[in-house]
This record gives structure tokens, C-alpha cells and sequence, in this order.
């Protein structure tokens, strides 16, 4: 997952229709000359001139486009964190001298609990200010033609945007069961943008389900040694059929054009700015005292650091002692008066 290329990176297929579509076609006229001609054509540099279009709209492949959910978050001016209708206000903590607070949440070692409430939080978002023109509809995302429950599915499924709350308790469910990893769940944020660039779709109350279900799949599976099978997903989910599992699989993954790359940037890009989200919903990390124990466990982490980028450090300081052959050390004795 760290490299940054892959055999299997390729562009929207959006963008590649816009940039082919910026070609003027070219019929040759002979009673044109070649300077008259020469002005029809397109320069080879301005045809192949794609990435900065990537850059762009495509932040799930490189580290320096935005994030589409922090956009969309920035767009609204609501802050759905509530608790029996009742706003949360959080105080902050602060250090002191005498007292240290830190949280457990970083960037190898995420905080599972808090870390899925920052990816619902961000689908939620892409729910609630997704285009209201609507995206291309595709029938194997569609929870009328694919239900995951034998339940009959309301006539106005597809109007009434879900609570964060709800999105919330169906991912956590998910990852309960199936034992999923922190760090699957920021993978799974990726893949679903990655989607939704990609095959030019949005996610709607009628879609949001089997679209974040295709995305936890995958990224179980791309991501954790020990993949959840698709039949596993079927004795979690009662109603759903090992067919219907495979078959989204199948399509998600087309529809990705096979690109499950997330390089490591992208993937510190999305934590950091899932964390941005966080803080700007007063949906905080928690923090806690700094423990004696901690503190013994923090000192040997940076003891094991040390010994290891000693040899490092020594070497260094070799390198730059170039000039000892032409000047030699010379001690001069101290006076104490």
C-alpha cells in the first residue's frame, strides 16, 4: 500500500472523455496549405496533459487533491452531533504542568470507536449535500432490486436522507461482527470516493447502504491478512445471498477499473482530514491523563528509537567531519581564574 504507483491506476473515465472530447476532428483538405492546416491540430503536450485534470477530481488516487467529504462538510452549516436532542458541547482539555492529556488515535494505530464515527460522519455529509441534478443510477446498488432484508422497502426509500446516527449503528454492526480494523475503515472511505469519481454516480438514501457495504468488503480484503469471507457477510446480514455478494464484489470492482492502489499519502491524507472533520463537529478524541504506565511505555518506544537511528546519527556526523585530514584537532587548555 505505499508505493505510489500501480499497473492498475487509471483516470475517471469522466476525464478521459473530457479530454478526448477536447480533440477537434481533422479531415484533410487539399486545397489547404500545411500553415493553414497546422493551426487545426492540437499539440501533443496539450492532449496528453491529463494529470493536473486527476489532481483534481480524483483525491482517493493522488495526495494532494481535497478530500470530497470536507468539501461537502464545509458546504453545510449544520453539526449532527446531538444526543437525545440535545446538542453535545465538549469542553476542551488543556496540558498543564502537572497533568499531560493525550488521546490514543494516530495515524498507525487509529481509535476504532472514533475513527468509525468520523467516516459515517463523512458519509453523511456526502448524503446530505450530494448534487441535487442526481448522478447515474446503477441497479446493482439499489436497495429496491437488492434488499438486505426480507422487510418490505418503502415506496419513498429514496427520499428520506438517514440520520448519522443510523449510518452509524449499520457500519458499527459490520465491524463488530466481522472484526474489521480501524484503519479497514479509512480504506473503505477511500474506495468510496474512489466510486463515486469513477463511475460518476452519488450516493442517495436508496444506494448508500449497498455502496458502503461493497466498500467494507473490499477493503477487508485489500487491506487485513485474514479476509472476511463473502459468505461470512451472508450469516451477518441474514437475508442477502452469497451470489448477491459476489455479484456486487464484481461490480464494485469494474466499476473501480480494478484500482484497490491507496498509497500511503492518501491514506495519511484521509486520516488527518477525517480528523479536521472531527474537530470541526465538536466531535472530539478522547483524552486522558497521561498514566505512569504510559509514560514507561512512551520513554522505551523512544529508547528503542534512539539505539536505532544511532548508528544513523554517527554516520552522519562522520560524513560532515570532511575537512579532519586538512585541519587537525587542536586543544587548547581552559584558564580558570
Amino acid at each position: 500500500m505505499g508505493s505510489t504507483t500501480s499497473c492498475c491506476v487509471s483516470g475517471s473515465p469522466k476525464l478521459r472523455r473530457n479530454a478526448h472530447s477536447r480533440l477537434e476532428p481533422y479531415h484533410q483538405e487539399s486545397d489547404l496549405s500545411r500553415e493553414e492546416t497546422a493551426c487545426n491540430l492540437q499539440h501533443i503536450s496539450d492532449r496528453e496533459n491529463i494529470d493536473e485534470l486527476n489532481m483534481e477530481y480524483n483525491p482517493s488516487d493522488h495526495p494532494r487533491a481535497s478530500t470530497i467529504f470536507l468539501s461537502k462538510s464545509h458546504n453545510d452549516g449544520e453539526q449532527p452531533v446531538f444526543l437525545n436532542g440535545i446538542f453535545l458541547s465538549l469542553r476542551r482539555k488543556y496540558s498543564s504542568c502537572s497533568t499531560i492529556f493525550l488521546d490514543d488515535n494516530t495515524v498507525s494505530q487509529p481509535n476504532l470507536k472514533y475513527t468509525i464515527k468520523c467516516v459515517t460522519l463523512a458519509i453523511y455529509y456526502h448524503i446530505k449535500n450530494r448534487d441535487t441534478n442526481g448522478g447515474m443510477l446503477l441497479d446493482i446498488f439499489d436497495e429496491k432490486l437488492h434488499p438486505l432484508s426480507k422487510s418490505e422497502v418503502p415506496l419513498d426509500y429514496n427520499q428520506h436522507d438517514p440520520e448519522q446516527k443510523q449510518i452509524y449503528r449499520f457500519v458499527r454492526t459490520l465491524f463488530s461482527a466481522a472484526q474489521l480494523t480501524a484503519e479497514c475503515a479509512i480504506v473503505t472511505l477511500v474506495y468510496l470516493e474512489r466510486l463515486l469519481t469513477y463511475a460518476e454516480i452519488d450516493i442517495c438514501p436508496g444506494n448508500w447502504k449497498r455502496i458502503v457495504l461493497g466498500a467494507i468488503l473490499l477493503a477487508s480484503k485489500v487491506w487485513d491478512d485474514q479476509a472476511v469471507w463473502n459468505v461470512d457477510y451472508c450469516q451477518i446480514l441474514k437475508d442477502i445471498t452469497v451470489e448477491d455478494m459476489n455479484e456486487l464484489e464484481r461490480q464494485f470492482l469494474e466499476l473501480l477499473q480494478f484500482n484497490i492502489n491507496v498509497p500511503s499519502s492518501v491514506y495519511a491524507k484521509y486520516y488527518f482530514d477525517l480528523r479536521s472533520l472531527s474537530e470541526s463537529n465538536n466531535l472530539s478524541f478522547p483524552l486522558e491523563p497521561l498514566s505512569r504506565e504510559k509514560a514507561q511505555k512512551l520513554e522505551a518506544i523512544s529508547r528503542l528509537c534512539d539505539d536505532k537511528y544511532k548508528d544513523i546519527r554517527r554516520a552522519a556526523r562522520k560524513r560532515s567531519a570532511s575537512m579532519d585530514n586538512l585541519c587537525g584537532r587542536r586543544w587548547v587548555p581552559a584558564i580558570l581564574s
